[in-house]
């Protein structure tokens, strides 16, 4: 297998682990009224709301001219992502896909040849290979929230998300 063959396997895979990661959020989204997305364990945790408007603001940011600019945009303001800010389940399905839409437009611009490029992140260099994972795992980390939210407020009207319990 050459390196190169090698590098769109990986960035075919990369794409569709995004795409797992987004389609579980959105199964967890489909199984919850509007007041659960909004709801907070306590005053120092997220809602499935925040964690949309960060995830929203983050991808954004990292993104948008995703080969050319530093991934901390000074447009961005992370710290008002941690507020309460959307109120309705149709504005935050609006920003969760803005920014699926930002990321998978320019994801889908990468090719091999970018990866072992190097861009910024918070004036960090990072490979673009390595900036792309970083992403993948934030995502990956702020969903398996989003899922373990949903069941808290699904309760036992919870349907799992992948293979059940005992099947």
């Amino acid at each position: 297998m050459t390196n190169n063959n090698s590098m769109s396997l990986y960035l075919s895979s990369i794409k569709r682990r995004f795409q797992i990661e987004k389609d579980l959020a959105e199964k967890t989204f489909d199984q919850l009224d509007n007041d659960d997305l909004f709801w907070q364990f306590n005053e120092e945790s997220n809602s499935i709301a925040i964690i949309i408007q960060h995830l929203w603001g983050n991808m954004l940011s990292r993104w948008t001219d995703f080969l050319t600019s530093d991934g901390e945009k000074p447009w961005r303001q992370r710290d008002a992502e941690f507020e309460s800010v959307i109120q309705t389940k149709a504005q935050l399905l609006e920003k969760w896909s803005a920014g699926w839409k930002c990321l998978f437009d320019s994801f889908n611009l990468v090719v091999e040849e970018d990866l072992p490029k190097e861009i910024l992140i918070r004036s960090e260099p990072h490979t673009v290979l390595d900036a792309i994972n970083r992403q993948l795992v934030h995502v990956s980390y702020h969903v398996g929230q989003i899922v373990m939210l949903g069941k808290m407020r699904a309760g036992s009207n919870w349907k799992a998300l992948t293979i059940p319990k005992a099947k």
